[in-house]
């Protein structure tokens, strides 16, 4: 299975050879590099985990965990069916074909502290009819039997800054020299945010 660490650049178009225009997230994804590979006999399961980002004021427990492999400062895990992969192997966007599906996992856009409207798209309250300032107001949200507010109501608070996953999006083009990968469609997170890309599980097999 193909994966790879990068970072969002920002919204484009693309155009195929008939023409027909194509809606992209440009992310640009450095060559990674393999630092663990975990097993089930040792792990309890099948990952490979992958470095990027070379930074050089790391912790001595990163660096130690870093040991003659480049000092990367992001270091994220994938679960995987089996690998043939070993640590310090590296993983580029030539690992992506046009045309295979993938999944992207990203932190969502923060948006502060957000009422039930903005929140959950409450359609809010009548203006007149004696309804005053309460037209952006959530309503009530228990009963006098009920005597609480049971878990999971939906109510205003922090709004965003979640990790999502957008599934089934399309790789459309790989440049391997300026290391950008383009996915057609929006994917989660503002302009530099950290993405993880994930081929989806039978669509490419990648060995090293």
């Amino acid at each position: 299975m193909s994966f790879i660490i990068g970072r969002k650049i920002e919204m484009t178009q693309q155009f195929k050879e008939d023409g027909t225009v194509v809606p992209v997230t440009l992310i640009k994804a450095e060559p990674n590099t393999v630092t663990q590979v975990r097993d089930t006999e040792r792990d309890g399961y099948v990952a490979v985990q992958l470095g990027s980002e070379v930074k050089t004021d790391l912790s001595k427990p990163q660096a130690g965990h870093l040991k003659d492999l480049p000092q990367t400062k992001t270091i994220r895990e994938f679960r995987v069916d089996r690998t043939d992969v070993k640590r310090g192997d590296t993983v580029t966007v030539e690992v992506f074909v046009p045309g295979t599906h993938v999944d992207v996992i990203g932190l969502s856009k923060g948006r502060g502290y957000a009422g039930v409207m903005k929140r959950y798209h409450f359609h809010g309250k009548n203006a007149t009819h004696g309804t005053k300032d309460q037209e952006r107001m959530p309503g009530s949200n228990a009963s006098q039997r009920q005597g609480k507010v049971i878990k999971g109501k939906r109510m205003s608070g922090r709004m965003g800054a979640q990790r999502v996953t957008v599934k089934n999006l399309e790789v459309v083009s790989t440049d391997l020299q300026t290391s950008i990968i383009a996915i057609k469609g929006a994917v989660p997170g503002p302009r530099g945010g950290l993405v993880m890309i994930k081929a989806r599980s039978g669509d490419t097999v990648w060995h090293a």
